[in-house]
């Protein structure tokens, strides 16, 4: 091996434990030591009994490994989204929320991973995160069935893009409030004059999908009305062709429509005008988003507004926050919601 001149020796080096020998000897990855120096309370109580146990062994004291811990972090993040990539490429929603965390980590030493978790590799997806390549996660469209966002958890601090389903996976949340959206949504076409309210919901298997269809339900109660039919879709633009194909199927009369996505509504609009149905004067449409879907729809969508980037930009903020050691932030931020007018209503 080489020398350099003016370096100490070897076995200096090696007298000084280092971050990766604590992590070694705990068991755990390096970033659940940094949580462990940095008070995090979001580390389980035997993980966090063996790295202080691996850092008494090794004499590596607290101070010496928060400031090595500089100079030894990845300065990367990873987004995590557990779809497949034909929904991740196919959906501009997407795309905003990975331009607002790059905006925000333009203006810091970090770079971005992603990670689409399709099904099948979620194993050794947390292998790699395991592997301190990564300093902590953000996780964006999870559905119920993704149960291993409980180990990320377990294993660095976690963002989450919307409220998950679960109420004790770890780690924070923005999201805007999707209850109120969609009641905001139901309410205008109320107060256009329409009596019978259909909806096409998100999917069941994610919060969002279950609280616009929440904030549909109970506007139409409130008003005194019957709901109209509900029919299910999955945030992509097929499911909205399908579902509009459902509710002309079922012969059940309606004369608006709450769409839970703007791409859904762009895939159930030319159901309807192939029908010979006139938006809005036979079906008023609302969709949710305010995404190009939305102005790309022959007859443009009155749609909900939410701030996707902005979103995208809060995430990864309080990630780095988090990671700078400020545990002063929210568990949940809201970020707010509004109406757009177009033609459809």
């Amino acid at each position: 091996m080489t020398s350099v001149t003016g370096a100490k020796p070897a076995q200096a080096r090696a007298a000084a434990p280092t971050l990766e020998a604590v992590a070694a000897l705990a068991g755990v990855s390096r970033a659940t030591v940094s949580r462990v120096v940095n008070g995090s309370s979001t580390v389980t109580p035997s993980s966090a009994d063996a790295v202080r146990a691996a850092i008494a062994q090794l004499g590596y004291v607290p101070n010496r490994a928060a400031r090595s811990l500089a100079s030894q972090q990845s300065h990367a993040i990873a987004l995590v989204v557990p779809e497949d990539t034909t929904r991740f490429f196919g959906d501009v929603y997407f795309a905003s929320i990975v331009a607002g965390i790059n905006r925000r980590l333009e203006r810091s030493d970090y770079l971005l991973n992603l990670m689409i978790a399709s099904k099948g590799p979620e194993a050794k997806m947390l292998r790699y995160l395991a592997g301190g390549v990564v300093d902590g996660v953000v996780v964006v469209s999870h559905h119920t069935s993704d149960m291993f966002v409980r180990e990320i958890g377990d294993m660095l601090p976690m963002v989450f893009g919307g409220r998950p389903a679960f109420d004790d996976l770890k780690g924070y949340v923005v999201d805007v409030d999707n209850v109120a959206g969609a009641a905001t949504a139901t309410q205008h076409l109320i107060d256009r004059g329409r009596r019978r309210i259909a909806t096409i919901t998100g999917p069941m298997s994610m919060q969002s999908g279950m609280d616009r269809l929440e904030g549909w339900r109970t506007t139409v109660e409130k008003a005194g009305l019957e709901p109209g039919p509900v029919v299910h879709g999955d945030y992509t633009m097929l499911s909205g062709s399908r579902a509009a194909r459902e509710l002309l199927a079922q012969g059940d009369e309606f004369d608006a429509v709450f769409v839970a996505s703007d791409l859904m509504a762009s895939g159930a609009q030319p159901v309807f005008l192939d029908r010979g149905l006139r938006v809005p004067e036979d079906i008023a449409m609302v969709g949710y988003d305010d995404s190009p879907s939305a102005v790309r729809c022959d007859v443009p969508l009155t749609t909900v507004r939410q701030p996707s980037e902005a979103m995208g930009e809060e995430m990864a903020d309080i990630l780095l926050s988090v990671l700078a050691g400020d545990m002063s932030k929210p568990q949940e931020t809201l970020l707010p919601t509004a109406l757009v007018e177009r033609s459809s209503t």
